[in-house]
């Protein structure tokens, strides 16, 4: 059975945003298609929407804690220990500042192509990592 962080980065890396490759690695778990699963994280992408805001990795992850969950005050301690220990790694969990950007910019809708050297510039492979183990640590 593959590990679940690998699956997210298998999903990251054949072109899936980083919020859809985290949030679909988990899905199946608990009752959820891996496609619809893409589809319901396809928005939280790039700090959402490529806004550079909230790590989508991390969105990805704090959706998990929806599903497992009922109760709201749960989801909320939940995700915040998510975020809590994405910070503590990475210092961040805004996507600008985790991608070294120094402001939002103009929101652009359109990705990079993924080369060779956009993996060797960019954190996100690690990111989209980290909160998959995030995920299976915490829940």
């Amino acid at each position: 059975m593959i590990d679940r962080s690998d699956r997210a980065v298998e999903f990251f890396k054949s072109g899936l945003n980083c919020s859809q490759s985290v949030f679909a690695a988990y899905a199946p778990d608990f009752g959820v298609d891996e496609k619809l699963a893409q589809r319901i994280a396809a928005a939280h992408g790039g700090g959402f929407g490529r806004l550079r805001e909230l790590c989508g990795a991390l969105t990805g992850a704090g959706m998990l804690a929806g599903l497992k969950f009922d109760d709201k005050m749960k989801v909320y301690e939940t995700v915040q220990e998510m975020v809590r220990r994405f910070k503590d790694s990475n210092r961040s969990c805004i996507c600008r500042e985790l991608l070294g950007l120094d402001k939002a910019g103009e929101p652009n809708p359109k990705p990079e192509a993924r080369t060779e050297g956009y993996y060797q510039t960019r954190p996100c492979v690690e990111l989209v990592r980290q909160a998959a183990q995030i995920v299976a640590e915490v829940l």
